[in-house]
């Protein structure tokens, strides 16, 4: 079969590329092939799997609104290790239908708002942890935040004994696939051995286990003990019910969790602090920011913040530059088809790469720079913009990673005023399957301002 477009590095260099510094690896692709072509990585399909990449806005469009009929979205075998084999993120067909039908709900954006108030309290409080004038990294806090919120939000834990373990525990298991060197191991099966203590993998399943407990524990308690008071994520899990009338089993709530935790820890943290690092290297958008929080009076509920127009484009502009997920998640063509007048044969892996189609000129003129105006001046379809992925796979964390973003830099610039320690460009670096700052975003509080924002207290939507 003739492969589209097909790049000419050996797929085992191409693997290495893709791995260590995946920008280049597609920014060098696409000064052959703009909109589709064939590369060799490994993640997908397993050792050196052909991938068709496109980038092309209607050709996205093809794919993504033919799922289930042209093109099929198969099991992702890289977060099988990971999520489970019962998650969201690795089930396909019936199985994944029902999953999703089963998670929407605790994500509809009437619940969402009611977590407001906590998500505020959680980012004043640890920031109100740290010295003024002394560097901090914001990657390091920003991880700390959405890991709380995870805690409390989603898995609904109160302070305490299980609580501080499964945060250290979770805290370890985020940090171990934290360089490109590490990161390798979700990519390469041969490496996933455990060799004992002492080797990356075998700590990994060891801190798994442990988180095993834990939440296996916390699953069967909450099952004897029902509160229908709760509006934690894991409560509305338990109450749920497919069609059937079938509540999930305590295998598959494991794994849900674990997607949220994985899935909605790192990425968040990652886009909340390209957001910071952005804001406060461009002192007009922080202007402009600051200003339209300012029109707020101090007081405000969850809905007016995450309806700001400027805080919503800066959010945007964000996800753009760098999306947190380079690619949307694998199909296979399932019917012979035809995509941007190349003929694909069923079995073909394609993948939109959510990278170049952010970077594309003819969308986002100099693409390069960071300007939230652009999300006021024009309305971006789906398959024009796309940080979440796109079809039967988006991403289900969707609103509450984007809410949780908007409520963190709120409340953040609202009450305290920071600077960067480092003046120089931060670049990008792969941290896991995410593309993050490659050093940290580097800050400090120069103090704190007069006129604090404070959520109205008791909101529920």
């Amino acid at each position: 079969m003739k492969l589209i477009n097909e790049l000419k590095t050996h797929s085992f260099l191409q693997q290495i590329h893709w791995i260590a510094d995946p920008v280049n690896y597609l920014e060098n692709a696409v000064k052959f092939y703009p909109n589709i072509f064939t590369g060799k990585i490994v993640g997908f399909g397993g050792f050196g799997s052909t991938l068709v990449f496109v980038q092309e806005p209607k050709a996205l469009q093809q794919i993504f609104a033919n799922d289930k009929k042209q093109f099929s979205a198969p099991t992702n075998d890289v977060l099988q290790p990971i999520l489970g084999v019962h998650s969201v993120g690795t089930v396909e067909g019936k199985r994944h239908d029902r999953k999703r039908k089963l998670l929407m709900p605790p994500f509809h954006g009437a619940r969402l708002h009611a977590y407001g108030e906590l998500i505020s309290n959680l980012s004043n409080k640890i920031f109100h942890q740290l010295p003024i004038g002394q560097p901090f990294f914001a990657a390091e806090v920003m991880q700390e935040i959405t890991l709380q919120v995870i805690l409390k939000v989603v898995f609904g834990l109160n302070e305490g004994e299980r609580y501080q373990q499964m945060k250290q525990l979770s805290a370890e298991l985020l940090g171990l696939f934290n360089s490109p060197l590490t990161a390798a191991f979700l990519f390469f099966p041969w490496l996933q051995r455990d060799l004992g203590n002492w080797s990356l993998w075998g700590k990994f399943v060891r801190i798994k286990r442990q988180i095993d407990i834990l939440l296996y524990a916390e699953i069967r308690e909450r099952r004897e003990q029902v509160d229908s008071e709760r509006n934690d994520i894991l409560s509305l899990l338990l109450s749920s019910r497919d069609e059937e009338g079938n509540p999930m089993t305590e295998d598959e709530l494991r794994d849900e969790l674990m997607t949220l935790m994985l899935g909605g820890n790192e990425t968040t943290a990652t886009a909340l602090s390209w957001a910071f690092y952005w804001v406060h290297h461009l002192p007009e958008v922080q202007e402009k920011l600051l200003q339209e929080l300012a029109t707020l009076n101090g007081s405000l509920d969850p809905i007016t913040i995450f309806r700001l127009p400027y805080l919503t484009a800066v959010c945007n502009e964000t996800l753009r530059i760098y999306p947190v997920s380079l690619l949307t998640l694998q199909r296979s063509v399932e019917e012979p088809v035809e995509l941007l007048e190349h003929k694909l044969e069923p079995g073909t892996d394609v993948v939109g790469c959510i990278y170049l189609l952010h970077q594309r000129e003819d969308l986002y003129p100099q693409p390069n720079q960071f300007r939230p105006e652009r999300f006021l001046e024009r309305q971006y379809t789906p398959f024009e913009f796309m940080p979440f992925g796109n079809g039967t796979r988006r991403c289900i964390g969707e609103a509450l990673a984007l809410y949780e973003m908007k409520i963190v830099l709120a409340t953040i610039l609202s009450s305290y005023q920071l600077a960067l320690v480092d003046t120089k460009p931060e670049e990008v670096a792969r941290r896991g399957l995410t593309l993050a700052p490659a050093n940290g975003v580097k800050m400090m509080i120069q103090g704190k301002r007069t006129q604090q924002l404070q959520l109205v207290e008791g909101f529920v939507s």
